[in-house]
């Protein structure tokens, strides 16, 4: 073991609050829906873009803390107290951020991000990791003054600001905070893998059922008719796939794969990553669930067809992607299916949203059916390698 390194000697469950955490954040989808659903245009979509990667940046550091910092040591826990309370406040701002309240998400925002890191940059546990967190903490003193200044500014110069700052906070996710000539070397830190990998299982979890519950409210407000009846189940059947396609053994090739790894930390840091766009791809898929319900014998449309089929695409290729570079394997189903979701996308243009739902859901039913036998085939292939 390297002298950096900071093992523990038991794997820790997660903890009830980690999962109280986890909550305030995934209420975040359906701030984050509201606000496409009542700004649904480009521009709309990309605060819907900016916000959605400030929630998931803060989610995902501070994730990163309580697994680093263990999150049963008193510090830990009030940090993880303190980013709750901060974290509520600024996702419930999401519908006005925009609009007359900047100051009111941005300023809990930045003091997430600098809370968060400075604490982690004094009080981590080890050498290798106070280096680490201090160059975090570099990369929050570069975003945190753009999100400033882009709170000060009038609505229209207010989104490329907060863009710039937005792209700073998940390039830092992404690359895990580089400085030059000062990098983090994931094989020079061993940590407690499977507990992130349950953390971010819970999650996915967290976030579908959240999704499920925007969708309830768009059935809740609509007429009890037959065509409206049969998109809500379409609908239905189309989640419950999503969350197939990763929990019918999909799961199991992340778990094995990161007890089995030399480096442990790197497709985790993948598959916190890919958080962004399966975030993304929910949100897109609520909306378009709520125009399809709410007009199930309307006209196609493309706002109905982006989000109704984009929604699913990125979902499923952010899997693809992972199992991809973490594996090589039980990726290319997914592709397949993302190529023909995106050609149904494409009918959809002038397809009623009805018969689009009902598409939707018979692709992906017949995704998950082929993803199953996959999974089991490349479950097979891992353990007999082990």
């Amino acid at each position: 073991m390297t002298s950096g390194s900071f093992v523990r000697n038991l794997r820790r469950s997660v903890s009830p609050l980690e999962l109280f955490f986890d909550l305030v954040f995934v209420f975040a989808v359906g701030q984050l829906a509201h606000h496409l659903h009542d700004e649904l245009s480009w521009r709309g979509a990309a605060e819907t873009a900016v916000m959605l990667i400030a929630v998931l940046s803060t989610w995902a550091l501070t994730s990163f803390d309580a697994t680093f910092l263990d999150v049963e040591r008193p510090l830990t826990h009030r940090l993880v107290l303190v980013v709750m309370g901060l974290g509520l406040f600024m996702n419930a701002q999401i519908p006005h951020a925009f609009g007359d309240r900047p100051w009111a998400f941005v300023v809990p925002l930045a003091a997430i991000l600098l809370l968060a890191d400075v604490t982690a940059a004094v009080a981590a546990p080890t050498p290798f990791l106070r280096r680490h967190y201090r160059r975090v903490t570099a990369w929050a003193l570069l975003s945190v003054p753009l999100w400033l200044i882009g709170a000060s500014m009038d609505h229209g110069p207010r989104l490329g600001w907060w863009a710039a700052a937005a792209l700073v906070d998940m390039a830092g996710v992404w690359l895990a905070h580089p400085l030059p000539g000062n990098v983090l070397s994931s094989r020079d830190l061993t940590f407690d893998a499977e507990h992130m990998v349950e953390r971010i299982r819970l999650f996915i979890i967290l976030q579908l059922g959240e999704t499920v519950l925007t969708i309830g409210t768009a059935i809740s407000d609509a007429p009890v008719e037959a065509a409206t009846v049969a998109a809500a189940l379409g609908v239905f059947v189309a989640v419950v796939c999503l969350c197939a396609s990763y929990f019918k053994g999909g799961e199991d090739i992340l778990t094995l794969h990161v007890k089995t790894t030399d480096d442990a930390l790197l497709p985790v840091r993948h598959a916190v990553s890919g958080q962004y766009s399966t975030l993304a791809g929910l949100v897109a898929l609520a909306v378009g669930a709520e125009l399809a319900i709410s007009h199930p014998t309307g006209h196609g449309s493309a706002e109905v067809a982006l989000l109704l089929f984009g929604g699913p695409i990125l979902y499923v290729i952010t899997q693809a992607w992972w199992y991809y570079v973490s594996t090589g394997r039980a990726w290319g189903a997914r592709l397949l299916g993302c190529l023909a979701l995106a050609a149904a996308g494409v009918a959809a243009l002038w397809l009623p949203p009805l018969v689009s739902v009902l598409l939707l859901a018979l692709i992906l039913v017949t995704l998950v059916t082929a993803l199953k036998r996959v999974h089991q085939r490349v479950l097979k292939t891992m353990a007999a390698g082990t």
